[in-house]
């Protein structure tokens, strides 16, 4: 299971620094808000995706190289927790799309959709 949570991991950093990129090179579309939309680059270059300047996304790569390296040291506990950290975080990530930019990311979700299977590894690792 380490080398899955480990794969899932690296696949988060990607798929985190194509939301990194889109910040600063992607145009802009126009919103509809009556639908749901799917709109990486609005997402990414809004005030709620950067905390003190840093953008949202490189935390995301900080916080899964981390998971990677206490995978690797064969720290169980402390990956079930970092993982449930980054579980909770994206989630919240998630509320910010649904209620207040009403638009979603394909970026953050694949993110979420990722940690949340690192998650269930890492119970499962615990536990096995």
């Amino acid at each position: 299971m380490r080398y899955a949570i480990v794969v899932l991991a690296i696949g988060g950093i990607a798929v985190l620094c194509f939301a990194l990129a889109g910040r600063y090179d992607a145009p802009v579309r126009p919103i509809d808000l009556l639908h749901v939309n799917w709109n990486s680059a609005y997402v990414n270059q809004s005030p709620d995706a950067e905390v003190y300047g840093v953008p949202l996304a490189a935390v995301g790569i900080l916080g899964y190289v981390l998971l990677v390296a206490l995978v690797l040291l064969d720290q169980k506990v402390l990956t079930v927790y970092w993982s449930g950290i980054l579980l909770f975080y994206g989630l919240y990530l998630t509320n910010i799309e649904a209620r207040i930019l009403y638009v979603w990311c394909e970026y953050w979700v694949s993110s979420l959709i990722l940690i949340v299977l690192i998650a269930f590894l890492a119970v499962g690792d615990l536990i096995w």
